[in-house]
This record gives C-alpha cells, sequence and structure tokens, in this order.
C-alpha cells in the first residue's frame, strides 16, 4: 500500500498551476496595468507639484494629474479582468475537492465528510481565491510603489523600505503556528459535526434509553473544545496588528519626522507628497490585505488542504451508501488501496485466521440502555455462508455496522481477516451492501467500478452483471457504456447495480444488511448464491426472507438478549424463536383471513394479533414487543436506523 504525506501538496500545488499556465501569463499580463497605475499614483502628484504647481505652470501639474487619473482608470479595468482570470484557478480547484471529499464521504462512511462538504471546500475556495488575490496584489502594488520611491528619490527607500520588511518578517514569523491552531480548530469543528451527525439522527433512541444526560455531556465536551481552539486562533491575531503597524504604519510617522532631514539631502516637497501617497494610498492597504488574507487565508489553505487530500493517504473503505444524484469521483483522484483479496493471507505452514470473529462483543445505544448485542462470540471460516434472523430491534443491522466499523464496541473486538475493526487493513477486507443502494450519475462501468483502485476489464463487468441478474437492465440501459439516471432506477434496479459492484470488489468478506429486499425471490436467491460462489468469499445475510436462512450454511438467531447459533434443521430443533420466525414467514393456509401464530403470551412474549382490516394481513399477522409494532409476514423490517435494521 502506497500513502502520499501532507508533504506533497506544494508538489501537487504546482503541478495544478502548471497545467493552467495559460490562466497565470492572463492574470500576470493584466496585473502590469495596476503596477503602472501603482507608479503613477505617487510619482504623478510629485511631478504635478514640483514641474507644475510649485513652479508656477499650472498647465503641467494639470496634465501630471490628468495622466494619473488615465492610470487609475487602466488599473481598474485590469483589476476588472483579473477577477475572470482567478476564476478560471479557483473553480476548477474546487471542483476537485468536491470530489476528493464526496469520494471519501460515500466509500468510507467518515462522519467529517459533513463539515468537509458543507465547510471546508468553501474555505478552501474562498481563502485559495482570497489568497491569489492578496498576494497577487501586494506584489504589483510594492513593485510599482518602490519603483516610484526610487525614482522620486532614493533616500526615501531608507525610511520606507526598513519598517516594510521588519513588519513582513514579524508576521511571516506567525504563519507556522497560526496554521497550527488553525488545524486544531478545524479537528475540534469536524469532530463537532460528526458527533451531531451521529447524536441527531438518533435522538429518539437517546430520548428512549435516558442517554440524554450523557450524550449532552459528551457534545458539550466538543463544544468546548471548538471554543477553545477559537480563542486560541483569535489571540495570535494579535500579532497580525502588530505586524500591521510595524510595516504599514510607522513609514508614514517615519516619513514626517525625517522630512527636515530629507528635505536636506535634495529631497523635493513634492518626492515627499509622492512617497506619502505611496504608503498611504498602495503601500498600507497592500500589506493590510495581505496580513489580514494571508494570515488567515494561508494558514486556512494549508491546513484544509492536508485535512481534505487526507484521502491520499488513508485506506478507502468499501461501504455502499445512499446518495442518489452524487458525482462520481474523479479516478485519478482514487488512492491506492491494499487488495484486499490479500488482506490476512497466511504464510506457508500458517492457519488462515478466521474471515471473520468477534469476541465478547457488548454494544449499547448510551450507558443507560439495554445492550442491544452482548458477549457475542462468534468465528466464521473462509468461505462461510451466515444467515442472520431475528424479530425487529434484535441487533441485525448493529452487528452488521460492528463488523463493518461503523459502530464501535462498548467492549469486546471484532476482527476482519484477522485484522482489527476499525481499521484500514479489515476495511478493505469487506464491503458492505445496505438497503438503500447508492448509485450515480455516471456510467453504469463506472457504477460497477467504483470499489475498484485499478481499471476493471469489460469481461469481468458482464460477468458480474450476469452472476447477480444485472444483464436485463443493462441491456434495456444500452449496454456499459449507458449513463445510468438514479432517478429513473426502482429501488430494486439500485440494489442489482450494488450488488454487482460489490461482487466486483477485491473484498473477500460480504455483508448484505437487507441488500436484496426490493428484489423478487428468485432474483434475491441468484445474487446471494453468486455471493456465496466467490472464491474465497465470506457471506453474511442479514435475511428478508426465510428462504436465505435456508440457503445459507449457518444461521445466527439474535433476539436483543441471547443468541442462538447453528444450521436451519438444527435450529428448528432447539430454538423455539427460530421456528416461531420461521413460522410467521410461512404462507397462510387458503381462505383464512388470520389466525394466531402462536399461543398468547408465550415465553418469548410474542403476542398473536388478528384482525380481518389490518393493511396487509395477508393471512396472519405478528406483534414482536411491544404490540403495536405489527409485523408484515416474510418481511423482518422496521423504520428504525442504522439502514432501518437493528
Amino acid at each position: 500500500m502506497t500513502a502520499r504525506s501532507p508533504a506533497g501538496l506544494p508538489a501537487r500545488g504546482l503541478r495544478f498551476l502548471l497545467a493552467r499556465r495559460r490562466v497565470l501569463l492572463r492574470l500576470t499580463a493584466w496585473s502590469v496595468l495596476e503596477t503602472g497605475q501603482t507608479f503613477l499614483l505617487g510619482y504623478g502628484p510629485a511631478r504635478a507639484l514640483d514641474d507644475g504647481f510649485l513652479a508656477g505652470r499650472a498647465d503641467v501639474g494639470l496634465v501630471w494629474l490628468a495622466v494619473t487619473g488615465i492610470g487609475v482608470l487602466l488599473g481598474a479595468y485590469g483589476t476588472a479582468r483579473v477577477y475572470a482570470a482567478v476564476a478560471a484557478l479557483v473553480e476548477p480547484f474546487r471542483d476537485r475537492l468536491v470530489e476528493r471529499v464526496v469520494a471519501r464521504g460515500v466509500r468510507t462512511g467518515d462522519a467529517g465528510s459533513l463539515s468537509g462538504l458543507t465547510q471546508q471546500v468553501e474555505i478552501a475556495r474562498d481563502t485559495f481565491a482570497g489568497l491569489v488575490m492578496v498576494s497577487r496584489s501586494f506584489v504589483v502594488t510594492a513593485v510599482g510603489a518602490l519603483a516610484g520611491l526610487f525614482t522620486l528619490a532614493p533616500p526615501l527607500l531608507l525610511v520606507v523600505g526598513p519598517p516594510l520588511a521588519l513588519g513582513m518578517a514579524l508576521f511571516a514569523a506567525t504563519l507556522r503556528p497560526l496554521a497550527r491552531r488553525q488545524e486544531t480548530f478545524l479537528l475540534a469543528d469536524e469532530a463537532l459535526a460528526g458527533d451531531l451527525g451521529t447524536v441527531c439522527p438518533g435522538l429518539r433512541d437517546v430520548t428512549a434509553t435516558g442517554a440524554e444526560a450523557h450524550i449532552a455531556a459528551g457534545t458539550g465536551e466538543r463544544v468546548e473544545a471548538e471554543l477553545r481552539a477559537a480563542r486560541a486562533l483569535a489571540h495570535w491575531g494579535v500579532l497580525r496588528v502588530v505586524s500591521l503597524t510595524v510595516g504599514g504604519q510607522l513609514p508614514i510617522v517615519l516619513l514626517l519626522a525625517a522630512a527636515p532631514w530629507l528635505l536636506s539631502h535634495g529631497v523635493t516637497a513634492g518626492a515627499l507628497v509622492g512617497a506619502l501617497a505611496y504608503v498611504t494610498q498602495s503601500l498600507l492597504p497592500a500589506l493590510r490585505n495581505l496580513i489580514h488574507g494571508l494570515g488567515t487565508s494561508g494558514s486556512r489553505l494549508t491546513v484544509v488542504l492536508r485535512r481534505l487530500t487526507r484521502t491520499d493517504t488513508d485506506t478507502d473503505t468499501d461501504t455502499d451508501t445512499d446518495d442518489g444524484n452524487a458525482p462520481p469521483p474523479l479516478r485519478a483522484a482514487r488512492p491506492a488501496t491494499t487488495t484486499a483479496g490479500t488482506a490476512g493471507t497466511p504464510h506457508p505452514g500458517e492457519k488462515a485466521p478466521p474471515a471473520l470473529s468477534l469476541t465478547s462483543v457488548t454494544f449499547a445505544y448510551g450507558s443507560a440502555s439495554a445492550p442491544v448485542v452482548q458477549d457475542l462470540d462468534l468465528d466464521l471460516p473462509p468461505g462461510a455462508h451466515l444467515a442472520v434472523v431475528g424479530p425487529s430491534g434484535a441487533g441485525k443491522s448493529t452487528l452488521t455496522a460492528l463488523v463493518a466499523g461503523l459502530l464501535t464496541p462498548s467492549r469486546g473486538a471484532v476482527r476482519v481477516g484477522g485484522h482489527p475493526v476499525p481499521g484500514p487493513d479489515a476495511a478493505a477486507g469487506r464491503v458492505l451492501i445496505p438497503q438503500e443502494a447508492y448509485v450515480f450519475g455516471g456510467t453504469l462501468a463506472e457504477n460497477l467500478a467504483y470499489l475498484r483502485p485499478d481499471p476493471v476489464p469489460e469481461e469481468e463487468m458482464l460477468a458480474a452483471a450476469d452472476a447477480v441478474g444485472l444483464t436485463p437492465l443493462a441491456v434495456r440501459l444500452g449496454g456499459l457504456g449507458a449513463r445510468v439516471d438514479p432517478a429513473a432506477l426502482s429501488a430494486g434496479e439500485r440494489q442489482l447495480v450494488a450488488l454487482a459492484r460489490a461482487w466486483l470488489s477485491h473484498a473477500p468478506l460480504a455483508l448484505l444488511d437487507e441488500a436484496t429486499c426490493h428484489l423478487d425471490p428468485g432474483t434475491e436467491e441468484r445474487a446471494e448464491r453468486a455471493f456465496a460462489a466467490r472464491p474465497g468469499g465470506t457471506l453474511v445475510v442479514v435475511a428478508h426472507r426465510i428462504s436465505s436462512a435456508r440457503r445459507a450454511g449457518r444461521v445466527l438467531v439474535m433476539d436483543g438478549r441471547s443468541t442462538a447459533y447453528g444450521s436451519h434443521e438444527e435450529l428448528m430443533r432447539s430454538c423455539a424463536l427460530y421456528r416461531d420466525l420461521v413460522g410467521s414467514w410461512a404462507p397462510a393456509p387458503a381462505l383464512r383471513r388470520s389466525e394466531p401464530a402462536l399461543a398468547l403470551r408465550d415465553a418469548y412474549r410474542v403476542d398473536a394479533v388478528a384482525g380481518p382490516g389490518l393493511a396487509g394481513d395477508g393471512g396472519h399477522v405478528v406483534a414482536h414487543r411491544p404490540v403495536g409494532q405489527v409485523q408484515a409476514p416474510r418481511d423482518l423490517r422496521d423504520g428504525g436506523p442504522l439502514g432501518r435494521e437493528g
């Protein structure tokens, strides 16, 4: 696995600029007009005084003032043209950052991507534009002003130059610590955004479990951390004021204090007025913009780019999530990843690690709530096929989220291919396909190859499409090169695209969290058998139909308190809950409207609910605690969080 460090940012920035040489040349050409404007802003009034008004020639003075005015107009025209050139640099820069953030957020489930997309990309865009503008403006202004001072009278440089250089040096010394504190602030902002992104969708569960105080305390700590970082950042702003005072305002005082000495050494009154014009009208505003712009923009840009481009150093996580119209990332922006097919490969003579291992795993949504998963031990060998079943709220999707690294266990350890979860090696070794499939508005081939860092041959894509039953849809769309409109696809068609994409991935462990719930039984069976038949592949299915459990070699039954594990036949003999679930999935006898699945108030507190007027009542309806949460036949899904399950 190769990685690029943030130290590569200058090189990549240079390549970005070199690729836009024509834009830079146009920007430089229009900036020349501003340099001429700055030069005339002090030189013109000086000549108007010395050669015109003070010499008794008002006409000459007026001509020099007119020349200065024309220079100002030309400079304003050049400034207007500069904005168009800057836009040609900024917008491609922003687009590339958005592509990187979307790639990381979609593929890794990074909670910080919310802050990245909504705040940091815009910060980078604005600060990059500001950096270009203020840096360019200061350079052209300083060149024009210093050239004018030298032309008027070289001694003027002795008064203006040293404080200007000292102010610039003081400002440069603050850039690195300012950048560090800017990074601390952005890290705190990311942590707060990630925390809110987790807490807000789960407010119902937080309230239900009585975890309000615990959640509020954790969120409050992140708010306080961001406040402390913001205050530390503001303290360093004081030095920027000192730099501006020394470099931009002290020269004015020195020019006035040294006026008698300058006049006695051949500096004319007009030259002295011109020098004051250079400092007050050109150098001071340009320096103020540079210090406030570069001091904030420069440090922000460096820090934000390091944050936004960390996909170049972090290994991706193969996770399909739902975002129907997100654009695909540039393939060049995808990082090199460890080939998941080789993750955890043992040396000759060593025993292969389990494809999936859970050791005493416990998880609860809040410290005051009952565990959803408690002391779960599970080892799956490579090539295993496991179905996870249980009533709604039993923790099935919570289990897949723990395996995928989207949730962290309260206790215990999860390993994928021998690698700890969360972690880059474990992430490379699994692919999660949730109920709501992610399809973006590219070509069908781009959608299918999304989880592969290398180019995918067309033959492999066709084989994947045939394996999961995508071929009829591909033909209807017009082939692999046809563009896909996510909104025009049904939920089942999007699931087929996501299944084929996951089948093409290198990840040996496939987690299907109700990923076939919108497919007909025949297509579902075909897709599951395709994943189970992948060489070296391991399949975990959150069962949507009892047929999924029958096909699996092993079945894990979860009920939120305990678990049972075995084959379908074994569990039918030993597990009452599994028998109940199988019964609730079975078709109802003909000509019978509704009947209880079990006697009322059985040991598992499964209450029968009958009534011919119930919507969707095809025979019998089973309500799993509490009564009122009605369970439709052949479907264990609910409307809860984490993929509507668990």
